[in-house]
């Protein structure tokens, strides 16, 4: 058997080798879970053949490196970069925006899942939170969805569309708790994801934002239809609760929330993806946070 040796807060600790932990780590780079897989068993039997009983975790890495960089040197810099986020002592903070039903919740699941991140946050549960701290009557757009807390604002916008207006009053108020959680995760080292429709780019403040261990991701789905089947197919599962008829009613409104966001992100340039494909979504984002904390510097 082969034993994994390591360190945690100067605690040493062994475990044994395992194929499928170290495949998941290389699956980070978008090699497949089958490849992953006959990576590591190829790192076993160098490991085997080398009569190597014991490796440190940092030496272990070292391997995987350079057996990548002798089959193939592109996935190598993925992995080298994925390496240098892991052991990185700056949390590393997602934030997934986009209008309802573009699948904001999914994605982040599943880059979560690819990261191997375990703090996913939502911003409606931010909101409910905040439904329960102020009331109905202090602000009752709060208390509204973010499509439709137009219907609440107490005096007649003249600045912007009205529908607009009521979703950025909206926004406005749970971007208090958005802030707070993203202070919380940098000052504790706490990777997370915050995603939800609550996440738009530039309302979040400056000062947060230019830390560079950030980054922002703006989804949408371009076409209508599409846009359109997705609420059908959420609300179809059993334990989802939400009227589909309540989404038609406000398919404009959404739509154009959505075409908001993406106004907002250009603006400040942040990267927008047609949220088609699950697995080209993942990819894009994945490769996007590589390539910015691949080589982050780490205040050691």
């Amino acid at each position: 058997m082969i034993w994994v040796t390591g360190n945690v807060d100067g605690e040493k600790y062994k475990e044994p080798f395992s194929k499928g932990i170290l495949a998941r780590s290389l699956n980070v780079a978008d090699i497949g879970s089958e490849r992953a897989y006959d990576i590591a068993s190829d790192i076993e039997c160098e490991l085997i053949k080398d009569n190597v009983d014991e490796i440190s975790s940092y030496e272990l890495a070292n391997v995987v490196l350079n057996h990548l960089k002798r089959t193939n040197p592109k996935v190598a810099k993925k992995y080298e970069n994925w390496r240098s986020l892991r052991v990185s002592k700056k949390p590393l903070i997602i934030l997934i925006g986009g209008a309802s039903g573009v699948g904001t919740s999914s994605m982040a699941f599943e880059l979560a899942s690819r990261l191997r991140l375990k703090n996913l946050i939502s911003t409606d549960m931010i909101r409910e939170v905040m439904r329960k701290i102020v009331s109905k009557e202090l602000s009752p757009v709060i208390h509204k969805s973010s499509f439709d807390a137009h219907e609440s604002i107490r005096t007649p916008s003249i600045r912007v569309d009205p529908i607009i207006e009521g979703f950025i009053s909206h926004v406005d108020v749970v971007n208090v708790g958005i802030e707070a959680i993203i202070e919380r995760s940098v000052k504790e080292g706490i990777s997370t994801i915050i995603e939800g429709v609550h996440v738009v780019p530039g309302f979040i403040r400056q000062d947060l934002m230019e830390n560079n261990n950030i980054i922002i991701f703006t989804l949408t789905v371009d076409d209508e239809e599409s846009h359109k089947q997705r609420f059908y197919s959420r609300c179809r599962q059993p334990w989802v609760k939400r009227s589909l008829d309540r989404y038609m009613e406000n398919f404009d409104t959404i739509r154009k929330t959505q075409k908001f966001l993406v106004e907002q992100a250009k603006i400040n340039d942040v990267r927008v993806i047609d949220n088609v494909d699950i697995s080209d979504t993942i990819d894009i984002m994945v490769n996007d946070i590589l390539e910015k904390f691949g080589g982050i510097e780490d205040d050691r």
